[in-house]
């Protein structure tokens, strides 16, 4: 698993590329609703991949990310100095602990171009207040070089397309609040699912993690 974020005045975004035993390539890509420095988006990249090796029962998992601060604060090496950065250290060790067989590797950033470019995609989508569009899907297109044996560049591609009145948190808010459900069956039985994994709170979703901490 490769991971990384990245954050800027003008947003922020993680990026996540698993690569199976097989040689499959799986990528990810997140904005983070939040404003937050560099470093904490890195530790939510990391933790965004976690939990979803957790969700594939990944069991042995060998993870890559170019962050120094990152890498060593877990393996022991540097001490966590910042207190924002405490819970989400915390928190990534538990993750590393339920999946028992983790090994965390530091590696320049010149080898880690797929996840870092899908955090600085990521990052760079940040959607106005009343904006009523969403990400559909990212594709790594891989683009031939002349030259025989350099590593291929990627190529970004995002579709985008519009959505009707509602982005994705209303109808979770509707049915945590008023159990108000889409007449749509499939997006009844989406919403229905997915609302356990939130809380609406003071005017603001939360997320669950498998521990239970709200993001």
């Amino acid at each position: 698993m490769y991971f990384d974020g990245a954050a800027h005045r003008g947003g922020a975004g993680a990026g996540v590329v698993f690569v199976t035993s097989q040689g499959e390539v799986l990528p990810y890509s997140f904005m983070l609703m939040q404003l937050c420095c560099n470093n904490v988006a890195e530790y939510q990249a990391l933790i965004l991949g976690l939990e979803m090796a957790i969700e594939m029962k990944r069991l042995q998992l060998q993870v890559f990310g170019d962050s120094q601060l990152v890498v060593n604060q877990l393996l022991g090496s540097y001490e966590v100095k910042k207190p924002e950065l405490r819970p989400y250290h915390d928190y990534a060790k538990k993750l590393t602990g339920w999946l028992g067989d983790v090994t965390i590797q530091h590696m320049p950033r010149k080898e880690n171009k797929k996840a870092d470019a899908l955090a600085a995609l990521a990052s760079s989508l940040t959607l106005p207040d009343q904006a009523q569009v969403a990400v559909c899907k990212i594709w790594l297109v891989p683009l031939p070089n002349e030259a025989e044996g350099e590593e291929n560049e990627l190529k970004h591609l995002v579709a985008v397309s519009e959505v009707e009145k509602e982005e994705w948190r209303h109808p979770i808010i509707d049915y945590l609040c008023y159990g108000i459900l889409p007449k749509n069956p499939r997006r009844r039985t989406k919403i229905r699912r997915r609302a356990p994994r939130f809380l609406y709170y003071k005017d603001t979703l939360y997320r669950r993690s498998f521990e239970g901490v709200l993001l």
